[in-house]
């Protein structure tokens, strides 16, 4: 096991890291930007460095300046969290021209999965089913308008470098095609720096689900069940919860085995997820593969007694996980998350940055909460709006649901607008509490919060 690494990251998430490596015996180094010199994780951590102003491209996304940290620390390896650079393959290369361990898989895998044509094409090489889509990317509108009429009404154009809803298009009808494609290709330029896109046909109606992975270097390949991240707003998940409400047992076996064959097919090491689009006829179709460890983590640990953070750790400094012989995992009871973002849900999910003047979050039985923030806190323009997230675990569904209405009835948040409010009013949705949301929940459910 690693002494010492250094967390790339911020907020919640560094937090969670460095909680995990302090039960491991690892010490920790934080990185932070000026604006955050004064936050918890800064304060939690062993040592830390700034490295930089507040704009995130002058000090979270700038590699030299933490390859630099890591070094003048002695930290044997980063761990990356989950955005700013953690999918960066040239960091992950980086890391290791410096002799550090990235906590992650090889640069090589990041890049055949990042590119989500050639990951689809990978995928459907090894037989693990795909929604029927262009090969490879679509350079004119000319081509996209063939593809179209060949598969049929409707498409999605999605952007070939793309994520989070960035770079995607919906196209119902022929008229739309032509500057649908363009404005895909113009967004998804200025997102990524790579306007590529690629067309597939679009599945209607459908549910998220995904299938978090772990794999080592001693032949462990496992899927640690499934999570249903339907309910999402512009392509942002908001609530995730696991096992899915949809899935039959055959069902679980059968996309379990379709991931273990996607982690196979790119040689992949370390903690990941595939993601699939569930249709309403309960056939299954890849979608895209993160390569780093997700927001929503939390609900598959408390499904099945696992600790990813450790884990991911274990892997990267060349020991075995220790979950492997627990496999093939059952779920354990029901588990719900919640995003609690500085937003205003009452006027379009407007960001609300500014000065945390009471924060009491909940607790009790099966509760858990994820956060960095305590009074007196600031919530930064300049960053995600995620203030926590919360956790909370039941027998079964119904306890989840209750439980998870308790907690955000006892979350306490003043001094800020948050989406405690909108998540209360989902857990009072009929659909929602029958199972049956699909990823157009809010547009068909709430439509006024738009």
């Amino acid at each position: 096991m690693f002494n010492k690494i250094l967390v790339a990251n911020r907020g919640e998430v560094a937090l969670r890291i460095m909680r995990a490596c302090k039960e491991l015996g690892v010490k920790t180094v934080a990185v932070y930007s000026t604006e955050d010199a004064d936050t918890y994780p800064v304060h939690y951590a062993d040592e830390a460095v700034c490295i930089g102003p507040a704009q995130a491209n002058k000090s979270y996304l700038v590699m030299g300046n933490i390859i630099e940290a890591a070094k003048n620390t002695g930290a044997e390896a980063i761990h990356p969290g989950y955005g700013f650079l953690a999918e960066n393959a040239d960091f992950a290369r980086l890391c290791e021209e410096n002799d550090l361990v990235f906590i992650g898989p090889a640069p090589e895998c990041i890049e055949r999965m990042g590119d989500k044509s050639s990951a689809r094409e990978t995928m459907k090489a090894c037989g693990v089913p795909t929604v029927p889509g262009s090969d490879g990317c679509i350079d004119t509108a000319e081509e996209a308008k063939a593809f179209a009429d060949s598969v049929g009404y409707p498409v999605l154009i999605k952007a070939t470098a793309g994520g989070g809803g960035k770079g995607m298009r919906e196209v119902h009808a022929p008229e739309e095609l032509e500057s649908q494609y363009q404005a895909a290709r113009t967004e998804a330029g200025a997102a990524f720096g790579n306007d590529g896109v690629y067309l597939e046909k679009l599945v209607l109606r459908p549910r998220h689900v995904e299938v978090q992975v772990l794999a080592d270097n001693f032949g462990n390949n496992i899927a640690l069940c499934e999570r249903d991240c339907s309910i999402q707003r512009r392509h942002q998940k908001l609530i995730e919860e696991a096992p899915s409400p949809a899935l039959t047992d055959e069902l679980r076996r059968a996309m379990g085995v379709a991931a273990i064959k996607a982690v196979r097919a790119v040689d992949y090491k370390n903690a990941g997820t595939i993601e699939f689009l569930l249709d309403s006829d309960g056939k299954f179709y890849f979608m895209e593969m993160n390569t780093r460890v997700q927001v929503e983590h939390p609900v598959t640990e408390e499904i099945t007694g696992t600790d990813i953070i450790k884990e991911q750790l274990r892997i990267a400094s060349g020991e075995p996980m220790s979950c492997a012989d627990r496999a093939p995992f059952t779920p354990a009871g029901h588990a719900i998350e919640f995003r609690i973002n500085a937003e205003d849900p009452e006027h379009g999910f407007r960001p609300c940055p500014g000065t945390i003047t009471r924060f009491e979050p909940p607790a009790g039985p099966g509760v858990r909460v994820e956060s960095y923030i305590r009074s007196g806190s600031k919530i930064s323009p300049y960053y995600d709006s995620l203030v926590a997230k919360v956790i909370v675990h039941g027998q079964d569904r119904d306890e989840a649901i209750a439980r998870g209405k308790r907690a955000l009835d006892e979350f306490i948040i003043e001094g800020i607008a948050t989406t405690i409010p909108f998540h209360r009013r989902v857990l009072e949705n009929a659909v929602f509490c029958s199972g049956d949301a699909r990823t157009d929940f809010i547009e068909t459910q709430m439509g006024d919060v738009l």
